[in-house]
């Protein structure tokens, strides 16, 4: 009976771990269209995905697989050279941790093979 105790205080503390909530995703996202004066902004909620996000699950799946990086290497689509600016912002929290991200780039096909889902709205 003696050895029972610790196992069964091993295993509550294990069950209070994994019931433990993921700490909030919450970011405001903006585009911005400088040569067309133009701005749109979403909320994408992750934990469960949600927000206006238009693919709310893709993008949650994509930024918690990379870890909360915003950019990664171009995923090789072929983008035109056309120089049409875009300034892509986040904001918000991630995992509970403070996050802000902005960065331009030379038009949306170019940012969005940077970026995924996350700023395809």
């Amino acid at each position: 009976m003696p050895n029972l105790v610790p196992g069964v205080l091993a295993g509550a503390v294990i069950a209070l771990l994994s019931a433990t909530p993921e700490p909030a995703t919450s970011l405001r996202l903006t585009l911005d269209h400088p040569g067309r004066d133009s701005s749109r902004s979403v909320t994408l909620r992750c934990g469960p995905p949600g927000g206006d996000h238009p693919a709310a699950a893709r993008a949650c799946s994509e930024l918690d697989g990379s870890g909360g990086r915003f950019e990664h290497a171009p995923d090789g689509r072929m983008c035109t050279a056309v120089h049409s600016p875009v300034v892509a912002r986040a904001e918000g929290r991630w995992r509970g941790r403070s996050v802000r991200f902005r960065e331009e780039y030379g038009n949306d096909c170019v940012m969005r093979s940077r970026t995924g889902t996350l700023f395809a709205f």
